[in-house]
């Protein structure tokens, strides 16, 4: 495990899963919502991110947590030796994403650039749970049933499923 994708819907607990698994590693942790937005959701140059993103997967070590674009999305799945596949059923995405805009205006979310606008935020990740719902987690799917044979897959399906996984990496399984 030294290059790990961290991949999945909205609000499904992305960004605490990737700075937990980079404290047990000590794999560097890149999020890519802080690498395509500046402070205050501001989105650098769409070529600006996309050299960011290719300096990262052409080092020897790291975890990238989100989605970034359509463009950089497979390429980096393809190089990761191992993905982390968050794949909870739609109503826990859609809880912890209402739960993250409630609670967002005083403890802003950890993986959201500075002073991210909440609402702004929100309204896209809503929007976001139902088109990746639809379109990208059946193509998430597909992709890791093919990758088993080559990598390293751990399909979270549940919220038991993410402890389980992180005693498994504690006890040094897959690393």
């Amino acid at each position: 495990m030294k290059k790990v994708a961290v991949f999945g819907n909205a609000g499904g607990g992305k960004s605490t899963l990737s700075r937990k698994l980079s404290e047990i590693t000590g794999l560097p942790l890149y999020i890519l919502d802080k690498v395509k937005y500046q402070p205050g959701g501001i989105e650098v140059p769409d070529e600006e991110y996309k050299s960011i993103h290719q300096k990262i997967l052409t080092s020897d070590q790291w975890i990238i947590d989100g989605f970034g674009s359509l463009e950089t999305l497979w390429p980096r799945l393809d190089e990761a030796d191992s993905l982390i596949f968050v794949d909870l059923p739609l109503y826990v995405h859609c809880w912890w994403v209402t739960k993250r805009f409630v609670t967002g205006y005083s403890n802003p979310p950890a993986g959201w650039p500075d002073k991210s606008p909440i609402l702004k935020s929100s309204m896209n990740s809503y929007r976001a749970l139902w088109l990746c719902h639809k379109y990208l987690t059946p193509k998430y799917r597909q992709y890791i049933e093919q990758a088993k044979n080559t990598k390293s897959v751990y399909h979270i399906q549940s919220t038991e499923q993410i402890a389980q996984f992180f005693q498994s990496i504690e006890n040094g399984a897959n690393i």
